[in-house]
């Protein structure tokens, strides 16, 4: 018996030995197990984040170095504080405050401390952090902003928050990340990934080297650069005439689907978002309810797309064949429907083809087309829903499932819809503000942007898309895989033809371009907003789009501005400005120019704020301002 019990002694005891040496060679040695010994100290390397380059390939993002005091509570030492704290340039309740913070979040994991010092506080603080246990200097990347412009398309980077370190294993407390525009769009492919260094540490918590000679540290791998679809000159041309305006442009090339600018005003310097600067400027920026410079119109401004519209409902005219390019329609200056009355423009008997409709904006003539379309079958209830899907199939009332951070869906409604509103009958006048672009249709400017690509490219379309290479990589195909409409190519030359004439003697014949046949479309649309909740009416917004050249077109543009009155008096000149500047390279009509940045709206965007009664000025005299010191004369 004892002999039995001796040897089932040795047998435990060898088990014991052979158990501990599998956990010290076997799973102690596993990288993974690494992270979890509090023996071990890990200090992580960060890549150099990509840099950012325009369509030409200049350099808009850059890096420069930043230094942060990390901390590990359970490493702290009792210290000078009053002395720490003059070094770091901080009060004791702010060191209190960041310590407790830190130890809520890890006590034996590294967080930040104080973030961004600056070279010369680094240079000082470096010689004397020995002195102070648990902290230590990280080294990290800030982004280093080679423009002032783009700040929407760009976007930023700052500090993880706490609900993404519960999602995301990669990141830890004090990551950077990006937060807005590409940074966040392409954050994975930017931002590298982290190296890592363990270290070993004796008993008294003293680091004493490398662990294992360092066989398990791992080298950073840097982000990869990327070519954005911006051209920089173009967007920076746009801010410029939105200056003192709020709105929201996009331009596009047709034959790629390539943004060539994506601008939303007011805008700011992306440089205000970088370093310590960053938190005290996004709030005020974020707290800016009224110029919204946060709020990307550009994508994220849903409007009544107004006449521009009425392109759409020519071609779905058109394809249904309930109209035909010489049939004229008679305008008596405007379109009467039940005991109401849509007003256009046209003189009194006017005798309107589809050319002519477009070329004047003819609302009686639109009106009838979308009847037409609505009482084809005689159930006006299926009709709204061929009108709607033919409308889809151009990109509008969904997201473009596009490469950009943000967006809306717009409203393209169908039958589903009014099944609320109306559910038994329902009928083609019930929705006739469609017609021309009002009533319950909404866009977002990229959306519109895209429907005039898709008509320059005579029936397809490529998504909307911002990145034009990366490092070592291809472009997804949806990207660059063509998609059709349900509109037949035959039909878009006679819509066309009536944009074109637009230009020539429509109502946009004062914006030509000597030697470039643009083709474009005027729209104003009606603006309300509530004010002590009764629905007040403000200024109209102005809306403009087109495409140039006619033939083999290289630039489509929608552009909207907030109370600018109507189609062509302000969209309508930044729109011709952009595309003679993006297909010419020159500017030959100064006198668009100086009138642009010499009016501001800044008057009419107050008026709701002022406490005071005011009216509805179309036709008013606008706030005039002097021209720019930059600006170059003929």
């Amino acid at each position: 018996m004892r002999q039995l019990l001796l040897f089932l002694t040795v047998i435990f005891v060898g088990l014991v030995f052979t158990g501990r040496l599998f956990y010290l060679q076997i799973y102690q040695s596993n990288p993974d197990s690494l992270y979890e010994d509090n023996a071990i100290r890990k200090v992580y390397d960060y890549p150099k984040r990509g840099y950012v380059y325009d369509r030409d390939g200049k350099l808009l993002v850059a890096n420069q170095p930043s230094y942060d005091v990390m901390v590990i509570p359970r490493e702290v030492e009792p210290l000078d504080t009053l002395e720490f704290c003059s070094l770091l340039k901080i009060d004791k309740t702010r060191f209190l405050t960041q310590f407790e913070k830190a130890k809520h979040y890890s006590q034996r994991l590294p967080s930040v401390f104080v973030s961004h010092l600056s070279k010369e506080d680094y240079a000082v603080l470096q010689e004397k952090m020995r002195k102070y246990e648990g902290f230590y200097i990280q080294k990290r990347s800030l982004r280093q902003y080679e423009t002032t412009i783009g700040a929407n398309v760009l976007g930023d980077i700052g500090e993880v928050n706490q609900a993404l370190l519960n999602e995301d294993a990669y990141y830890k407390s004090g990551d950077l990340i990006g937060k807005q525009g590409i940074e966040v769009s392409y954050e994975k492919i930017l931002r590298g990934q982290k190296g890592i260094k363990f270290i070993q540490k004796d008993r008294f918590n003293r680091n004493i080297g490398p662990y294992k000679d360092g066989d398990y540290d791992t080298l950073p791998i840097p982000g990869k650069d990327i070519k954005i679809t911006i051209d920089s000159e173009l967007q920076a041309y746009g801010e410029w005439l939105m200056q003192n305006k709020r709105g929201g442009i996009i331009a596009i090339e047709p034959s790629t689907g390539e943004i060539l600018a994506m601008i939303s005003a007011p805008t700011y310097d992306p440089n205000n978002l970088v370093g310590r600067i960053r938190s005290k400027n996004f709030n005020k920026l974020l707290r800016d309810t009224i110029a919204k410079p946060l709020f990307n119109r550009s994508l994220q401004g849903v409007y009544e797309p107004g006449s521009p519209f009425k392109l759409m409902n020519a071609l779905v005219g058109l394809q249904e064949g309930v109209i035909g390019t010489e049939e004229k329609i008679t305008c008596y200056g405007g379109y009467k429907y039940a005991n109401r009355f849509m007003k256009c423009h046209c003189n009194y008997g006017a005798r309107n083809d589809l050319v002519r409709g477009i070329e004047q904006s003819c609302n009686a003539y639109f009106a009838t087309t979308y009847r037409r379309i609505l009482d084809k079958t005689g159930n006006a209830s299926v009709g709204i829903d061929t009108w709607s899907n033919h409308v889809q199939s151009f990109g509008m009332g969904n997201y473009l499932h596009n490469d950009l951070a943000v967006g809306q869906k717009g409203r393209i409604p169908d039958r589903a819809y009014y099944k609320s509103i109306y559910p038994n009958t329902f009928y083609s006048t019930y929705t006739i503000s469609n017609a021309i672009g009002q009533g319950e249709v909404a866009t977002t400017p990229i959306q519109l942007a895209n429907m005039v690509a898709a008509i320059a490219n005579r029936g397809y379309y490529f998504t909307p898309h911002i990145i034009k290479s990366i490092e070592n990589e291809t472009l997804p195909l949806e990207f660059t895989t063509p998609k059709y409409t349900t509109i037949d190519k035959k039909h878009f030359e006679p819509v066309i033809e009536g944009m074109h004439q637009v230009y020539k003697k429509g109502t946009a014949q004062y914006l030509q371009v000597k030697d470039l046949e643009i083709c474009g479309k005027t729209g104003t649309v009606e603006n309300f907003i509530n004010i002590d909740s009764t629905r007040v009416q403000l200024t109209d917004h102005s809306i403009f789009v087109a495409f140039a050249p006619k033939d083999n077109p290289k630039i489509a543009i929608a552009v909207f501005v907030e109370n600018g009155y109507f189609g062509s008096r302000f969209a309508g000149k930044v729109a011709s400005l952009m595309i003679e500047k993006y297909v010419n390279g020159t500017i030959t009509r100064k006198d668009l120019e100086r009138w642009l940045l010499s009016h501001s709206l800044e008057d009419e965007y107050a008026k709701p704020y002022s406490g005071k009664p005011f009216k509805i000025n179309r036709e008013a005299q606008l706030q005039v301002i002097p021209l720019p010191t930059d600006y170059e004369t003929d």
